[in-house]
């Protein structure tokens, strides 16, 4: 078996963020790895091998086959509930998400979970090259009904974003102030 640590650079060689700075798009699994660790408290390396794993189908060349060859089955059923089907339109993966989200297996939530806490921290640090500020609310919106599907599953990562939650809901009252101090 390939070793997951030199498997997942491999897979994501080529591949950069949409922030301005054009990140190693390794960054991203490796975060996710890091948050249910550090933050989740999982030590489970079945959750932690499919959060290192999570995007390799959706963004790579990689099957499904070749994750269960190299990583086994519990890990590849892992990603195949957290991947979404690119062939569809982008509105619908979102809408999927979102119903799918509370049917998820509890190691795919946490990964789910840990997915979305990066992202969000992503945003607030550095908005992807092209995106608006109403596109960042509606991440926002939709991130939230993705977590409130995956609720009760570990109380350390929900609280963390329910802290950018707040502090966005927050940010969004001060624009909002300003803007009307200015009419």
């Amino acid at each position: 078996m390939m070793a997951i640590n030199s498997y997942v650079p491999i897979k994501h060689k080529d591949q950069r963020r949409k922030d301005e700075k054009e990140t190693p798009y390794i960054n991203h699994p490796i975060g996710v790895a890091n948050i249910l660790i550090e933050e989740g408290k999982i030590h489970d390396p079945i959750v932690i091998i499919a959060a290192l794993l999570h995007d390799t189908v959706e963004d790579t060349n990689t099957t499904f086959e070749e994750i269960e060859n190299e990583f086994g089955t519990e890990v590849c059923n892992i990603v195949k509930e957290v991947t979404d089907d690119k062939n569809l339109p982008t509105m619908e993966r979102k809408r999927l998400q979102i119903v799918n989200a509370p049917n998820k297996s509890h190691k795919a939530k946490l990964v789910t979970l840990a997915d979305k806490l990066y992202n969000l921290r992503d945003l607030q640090n550095s908005v992807p090259v092209g995106w608006s500020q109403d596109r960042v609310k509606e991440y926002f919106k939709w991130s939230k009904a993705v977590i409130d599907g995956c609720r009760k599953t570990n109380f350390h990562l929900e609280r963390q974003l329910d802290l950018i939650f707040a502090e966005r809901v927050s940010q969004e009252r001060e624009l909002c102030a300003c803007k009307k101090s200015l009419i």
